[in-house]
């Protein structure tokens, strides 16, 4: 009875993960399930940790879509996130740190960089 009642629980669990997008703390509180029982059963009930992980993958899977009509649609904060993560145009500050021409090759020298300098 009480393996019958965990598998109704569960259940409503997994529906509510989907409804949620896999948001843990909205899906328990919608099923009325304590975190500690949800990580019980992630640990000790493989069949139920696998269907969250379809839960999870559909998340992925709507967040980049999201992401990609973003990009499609060229918002411009998301066409740089783009650049910057999926194709490696990140932003690099060259710093030529140099005495009279020579460069310094002491591996003692400490440099503290505190923003703009006071020219």
């Amino acid at each position: 009875m009480a393996q019958k009642r965990t598998k109704v629980q569960q259940e409503r669990v997994l529906k509510a993960l989907e409804s949620s997008l896999g948001v843990v703390t909205t899906a328990l509180k919608n099923s009325d399930v304590t975190r500690t029982t949800y990580y019980r059963w992630l640990r000790e009930d493989q069949e139920f940790a696998e269907k969250v992980d379809e839960i999870d993958n559909m998340q992925l899977d709507f967040i980049k879509s999201k992401y990609y009509e973003c990009v499609k649609d060229k918002v411009p904060s998301v066409v740089i996130h783009a650049a910057k993560t999926r194709l490696g145009w990140n932003e690099t500050n060259n710093v030529d740190i140099t005495t009279k021409g020579d460069k310094i090759n002491d591996d003692r020298v400490v440099i503290n960089f505190k923003g703009k300098s006071e020219d």
